[in-house]
């Protein structure tokens, strides 16, 4: 006997690719849930090992641990500068490196935009000597500045790509109606499209600081001194000799590690899904 059929398709074949896809996506999350499940147990766990259990008597002694300026406190600000400071850059250039792309039209604009595209293609690590020989010349190496620009250049070319793409949105008439009262394009940009790009600056933002937050293999190379590194590159420093490895302090760190970036997300999650607040501004 055939299968029922609804709205063209058989019950019995929709229920298995219902199911199919419930497994599918089960598994995907389990691929998620298991590591942040080990991180938070191992924790709590003062005899934690790679395995995920249940910590036998919980503690805060891991925490307590790495709560020191030496461990956590001194990498983090450094972290925070770094990376905040990095971000601010980004945002800055990639806005005023926009507009024009955004503006005004030519020929060579999206041989350009692909141009710049492309070079977020190439591995840090095809640059990252002759950039080390560079800033010894130039006397930039083991300063904080330095490495922050490297890092803020680094994510321009693709927080061009968005900021430009953003600004498309805003329409055109705005500012010309800003400079029909005086407005300068400079004025126009910051008093009529920024506070329209509200959404769009967040992404930039949030994207560049996570990658930069992240970013291991540049300030290991360019900073030298200790009380410089940032977290991402102390933590590091609980992997001993000979595979010990602290467990239970190495994921009291990465929690605390990980809070500033969540933080980031949720201050500025409302304005992600406003979109650009143009309600009626071009009537009329």
């Amino acid at each position: 006997m055939p299968a029922p059929w609804n709205g063209g398709i058989p019950v019995k074949r929709s229920t298995r690719e219902r199911v199919a896809a419930d497994l599918g996506l089960a598994c995907v999350g389990l691929a998620f849930v298991v590591p942040l499940a080990w991180l938070v147990l191992a924790s709590l766990d003062a005899d934690a090992t790679l395995r995920v259990r249940a910590p036998q008597s919980p503690t805060l002694d891991n925490f307590s641990a790495v709560l020191t300026d030496e461990i956590t406190f001194t990498p983090m600000r450094n972290s925070l500068l770094l990376c905040g400071g990095a971000t601010a850059l980004t945002v800055v250039c990639a806005t005023l490196a926009a507009y024009p792309l955004s503006r005004f039209r030519s020929r060579f604009t999206r041989p350009y935009l692909l141009g710049i595209l492309f070079t977020t293609c190439l591995p840090v690590t095809a640059v990252m000597v002759p950039v080390y020989g560079l800033y010894v010349q130039i006397d930039l190496i083991d300063t904080m500045y330095g490495t922050a620009l490297f890092l803020a250049a680094s994510q321009l070319p693709f927080a061009v790509w968005l900021m430009k793409n953003f600004m498309d949105g805003v329409p055109e008439v705005l500012e010309e109606a800003a400079w029909t009262d005086g407005a300068s394009w400079l004025q126009s940009l910051i008093r009529v499209i920024l506070p329209l790009m509200g959404p769009g600056i967040s992404v930039v933002a949030i994207y560049s600081f996570v990658m930069m937050w992240g970013n291991f293999f540049v300030p290991f190379m360019l900073l030298l001194s200790p009380d410089q590194l940032p977290a991402s590159v102390s933590i590091y420093t609980f992997f001993g000799n000979y595979g010990a490895v602290v467990y239970g302090q190495l994921a009291a760190f990465s929690i605390l590690y990980s809070t500033p970036v969540i933080l980031l997300y949720v201050l500025i999650a409302r304005r992600l899904g406003g979109g650009f607040a143009l309600g009626g501004a071009v009537k009329g």
